[in-house]
């Protein structure tokens, strides 16, 4: 997998580097992106990831929960069952490498189903990246974890868990640290296993009854907003590593009732009016919104529903010139010699303590998802992309 494998030296001064399931844990984290999920109904799946038809597609989830109604739950298993048993074949044939496919995981609906998968599967598992864990308390969370190593000594497979909070618990504020608080020594258990944290918002938003309109970001239902600041407060913390990526973006065509979110001027000055155009017919400048809100709070990564999304997301990924040489700036000086020094451009201070892990995680990104050259920035990779016309996916995340 490699994000952005197609574009030339002309748009990055550093190109993305390509990565497999067995990149470090701590750059894979990073790497998974705008994670698309499917419902395990979706017909051809197979035939998707073999003739690679979303050539950006790098991280992908095979939905058993909210996707799928509980009458066709049965036929969605064997069907899971029957594809992930076809990609192996096809894997062991050698018509499909194992670095050609997405970053693969399966969301499950309950512990019970996640050991009835992983015993039928087996050593099939190892075109797998690993699971998605929903509604993640401490309790089941243990569960969860220990089949999850189980599995992965009885088979010898490399398999990573992804938790979603989006329990009552949570949510809630009178439980709430106490919840987070369990949930963080069971995932401090296991954490070599702990390839991301995800944040159920459709979840959180179903309890109270709130939907999130398409002309806003998530940031602006304060219930969910004041939940996140915890999440990422108790999860999010240095010393812990562990990675929090975005709430679902669920749109992709609405009516618009406020004014758009996406300025003209970063497309103006690269030609590129129409494909401002094509973002705002497709209601792009929310998740692009919400996705610089994201990043501002320390997310990485985001989970869409619409192939459309997925270039979108990387675009606003990939690191500025300005970001590369503050962040290789801090770095490099991290030796005692200084403590505070003017940026390269001259218009903000960098200090070296404070500013190292923000430079730490910038240098991150930068080597999956690349460092545009100076004059280059999102509008320069957007233009002449396709947008809209895919197929719709889903997920209730």
């Amino acid at each position: 997998m490699q994000h952005f494998a197609t574009e030339g030296e002309t748009i990055f001064y550093k190109k993305p580097q390509p990565f497999t399931k067995w990149a470090t844990p701590d750059i894979l984290s990073y790497a998974l992106g705008a994670t698309l999920y499917m419902p395990a109904s979706m017909p051809n799946i197979v035939g998707l990831i073999q003739s690679q038809k979303y050539k950006e597609l790098t991280s992908l989830v095979i939905d058993l929960e909210d996707a799928v109604g509980d009458s066709e739950l049965g036929d969605c298993e064997e069907k899971l069952m029957e594809d992930i048993s076809e990609l192996y074949k096809l894997y062991q044939q050698k018509q499909l490498q194992l670095q050609d496919i997405p970053l693969l995981f399966i969301r499950v609906r309950h512990v019970e189903q996640f050991s009835y998968l992983t015993a039928r599967l087996k050593e099939k598992q190892e075109i797998l990246t690993g699971y998605v864990f929903p509604k993640f308390t401490a309790t089941q969370g243990a569960h969860y974890f220990e089949l999850l190593e189980k599995t992965i000594q009885e088979n010898n497979l490399t398999l990573y868990g992804m938790p979603i909070l989006e329990s009552r618990e949570v949510l809630y504020k009178e439980s709430r640290m106490e919840a987070l608080l369990a949930i963080k020594s069971v995932l401090l258990q296991h954490k070599s296993r702990v390839l991301n944290i995800r944040i159920g918002a459709t979840d959180f938003c179903g309890i109270y009854g709130i939907r999130r309109r398409m002309d806003s970001t998530i940031y602006d239902i304060s219930v969910i907003r004041d939940c996140i600041a915890d999440i990422v407060n108790i999860l999010g913390r240095e010393e812990d590593g562990f990675v929090i990526s975005g709430p679902v973006w669920e749109y992709f065509s609405n009516q618009r009732v406020l004014k758009p979110a996406l300025r003209m001027t970063p497309f103006s000055e690269k030609g590129a009016l129409e494909t401002r155009k094509a973002l705002l017919d497709d209601c792009l400048d929310g998740l692009m919104k919400e996705v610089l809100m994201d990043k501002q709070n320390g997310i990485v990564g985001k989970t869409v529903i619409h192939p459309s999304h997925i270039r979108v997301v990387h675009a606003l990924y990939a690191i500025s010139y300005e970001e590369y040489l503050d962040a290789l700036s801090i770095v490099e000086h991290n030796d005692g010699s200084k403590g505070v020094m003017k940026s390269h451009y001259a218009n903000k201070m960098n200090e070296i303590k404070p500013h190292m892990r923000w430079a730490q995680r910038i240098l991150k990104q930068a080597h999956v998802y690349g460092v545009y050259h100076e004059s280059m920035d999102f509008a320069s990779l957007l233009l002449n992309s396709e947008l809209g016309g895919h197929m719709y996916a889903t997920t209730n995340e």
